[in-house]
């Protein structure tokens, strides 16, 4: 991936920022009218002191589930959405790749709903620092999600529509417990690119090769590590997983084109796999026999978790992929790539992958499956994220259409809610989405 991060900042607002977008959107769209009357000052909320938000109810009555007043604008939605899809340009590293791959791609049926809105949360608002890393949201439970804001790692109850802090690095961070291998001087002024959350354990990666592991039930940080030295030492993704045994490990994947397995038992540094390439992302199979390692080559790998041999190539990308998950079966598995496509894979014959899925404006930057393995969800760098019914061969698909850079998106481990956080100067937010029951009276459990 790239590692030009003093880039990122100026390449995300030129090409995704609302705020820099379309010469025809009104200064409305911004609350920057002379007048004040159409400014963001209607929306806000004086009682509680925050931006207010959308709830099911108001967008069943017509309100913009972001809140953007479309009404007040020079231009409509659908005209802005179809500048939007023809100005947009994919980030590639490979010229040209997302219009070679659409040939394989499934044509799907979209005119179907999984999972329905029911809140955008503005006074809570999702950032990111490096473009091509979108994994900076976790839910852990239907109420619970965990996401960057800036120097903060934020908690939000949807529940409660309450957020705290949970870890600030804008200052020196060090561990408060002491263990073999942790770095006891800690960080000063981390910059998260990578975040992730399970069983109370929160690892946070940086620009730098920093990780900063925290139990969120816990006060203070009770790990820090410094991966590597290399000057190309982003720490690219992160992911908490159990051994056979019960023992909590975490992989973290890094530029420097390392894999290491971090043993939160003893905490230390218990396997160092090496690839000829950065590594952009690595999801363990259930069983944890596997891992499917994907980065800055087009063709990614497929290996034994023991000691990082090869099982076998992933062909059919033509661009670097920054994304994959594991079905809960064990058997399948997806990686996303900047080609605007993901592509299912079957352990059992991987000599091409089961089906590729189309985005609309660019690379596939984060997947999730849901825990009973009923749907998975893909995120684009901005505006669109796909839910896909995969109990019935991924044919049919529910688009989610907004506006904003995703930071990433998480399904709770009930299934139940879906979490996608959205960064934009003005309209940056957590949106919330439930799942949709058979039986009316199970959607209004909350």
């Amino acid at each position: 991936m790239s590692h030009q991060q003093e880039d990122d900042a100026d390449y995300m607002a030129n090409e995704y920022d609302m705020e820099a977008m379309d010469d025809d959107m009104d200064d409305e769209f911004h609350g920057r009218d002379v007048g004040g009357s159409d400014s963001d000052a209607d929306d806000y909320d004086y009682t509680n002191n925050k931006m207010q938000d959308t709830s099911a109810a108001e967008a069943r009555r017509g309100r913009d589930i972001q809140g953007i007043p479309w009404e007040r604008l020079s231009i409509t939605r659908e005209k802005y959405r179809q500048t939007r899809l023809e100005q947009y340009k994919n980030y590639e590293n490979i010229p040209q790749s997302g219009e070679a791959s659409e040939k394989d791609c499934l044509a799907t049926k979209k005119e179907v709903s999984f999972y329905d809105f029911r809140r955008n949360s503005r006074s809570v608002k999702s950032t990111i620092l490096h473009f091509q890393l979108r994994n900076l949201v976790w839910a852990t439970s239907k109420h619970d999600v965990y996401l960057m804001s800036h120097f903060s790692v934020i908690h939000w109850s949807s529940l409660t529509c309450s957020k705290s802090e949970v870890l600030n690095v804008s200052g020196h961070v060090a561990p408060c417990e002491k263990h073999p291998g942790s770095l006891l001087e800690g960080f000063t002024q981390t910059q998260v690119s990578t975040l992730t959350v399970k069983d109370n354990l929160l690892v946070a990666g940086g620009f730098q090769g920093e990780l900063i592991c925290k139990y969120v039930d816990r006060p203070g940080v009770c790990f820090c590590s410094r991966t590597t030295y290399d000057d190309n030492a982003i720490t690219n993704a992160v992911e908490i997983y159990n051994t056979s045994s019960g023992a909590l490990h975490f992989i973290a994947s890094n530029n420097d084109s390392g894999v290491r397995d971090f043993d939160m038992e003893k905490f230390q540094l218990s396997k160092h796999f090496r690839f000829p390439w950065p590594v952009n992302h690595a999801s363990l199979s259930p069983d944890g026999k596997l891992i499917a390692i994907v980065g800055d080559n087009p063709e990614g790998l497929l290996v034994d978790s023991r000691n990082a041999k090869v099982v076998s190539p992933l062909s059919g990308h033509i661009d670097y992929s920054f994304a994959s998950a594991w079905h809960p079966d064990g058997l399948t598995f997806a990686t996303g790539n900047q080609d605007k496509t993901c592509r299912v894979w079957d352990i059992r014959n991987l000599s091409k992958s089961v089906v590729a899925l189309k985005g609309n404006l660019g690379a596939i930057r984060s997947i999730r499956y849901t825990s009973d393995g009923r749907f998975m969800a893909m995120a684009e760098p901005a505006d669109f994220v796909h839910v896909f019914d995969v109990k019935n061969g991924y044919e049919q698909e529910q688009e989610i259409d907004f506006f904003g850079e995703i930071s990433g998106l998480s399904f709770s481990p009930d299934t139940e809610s879906l979490f996608v956080g959205v960064w934009d100067r003005t309209y940056g937010s957590l949106l919330e989405f439930g799942r949709r029951h058979n039986y009316s009276y199970l959607d209004t459990i909350i």
